[in-house]
């Protein structure tokens, strides 16, 4: 059976604890105190990690997003380590999230990928956006305040 969202909560605090206070990133923040909510974010050097559990689906994947004044823009882990070449291919993490080991399992290598990939999406925003987009980020414009 696959974990639940309060499960999940305390996998991913275990999973980045060491990792977050290395990179200086805050959290979890996200969907922490609504059980039905498996959201995990960390945040810090203007880029924010989402853990998402996928409860019908059966799988985690952390998204690196980035803001700025008009945009944001979101990516998978994988797809960002593979383009910015600290992993030489797809397939070597896995997001499968359907029993309690392969959730941990999942959460390992998609944060060692955070570690991996962190000195090169907190530094200059342009240059951390251009190696987002290459790795075909979504990306939309932010409504302007008023």
């Amino acid at each position: 059976m696959a974990p639940g969202a309060e499960t999940f909560h305390g996998e991913a605090r275990a999973a980045f604890a060491e990792v977050a206070q290395r990179l200086g990133l805050d959290g979890p923040g996200g969907g922490e105190g609504d059980r039905h909510l498996a959201v995990a974010a960390y945040a810090g050097a203007g880029v924010t990690y989402k853990a998402v559990l996928g409860l019908w689906q059966g799988d985690v994947e952390i998204h690196v997003c980035r803001r700025t004044a008009l945009t944001e823009c979101k990516v998978g882990i994988e797809g960002l380590a593979v383009s910015a070449g600290v992993v030489d291919r797809r397939d070597r993490v896995s997001f499968d999230a359907r029993s309690l080991r392969r959730l941990r399992r999942s959460l390992a290598g998609q944060v060692r990928y955070v570690e991996l990939v962190h000195p090169l999406v907190s530094g200059d925003p342009e240059t951390a956006l251009a190696l987002m987009r290459a790795a075909g980020a979504w990306e939309w414009r932010r409504p302007a305040a008023g």
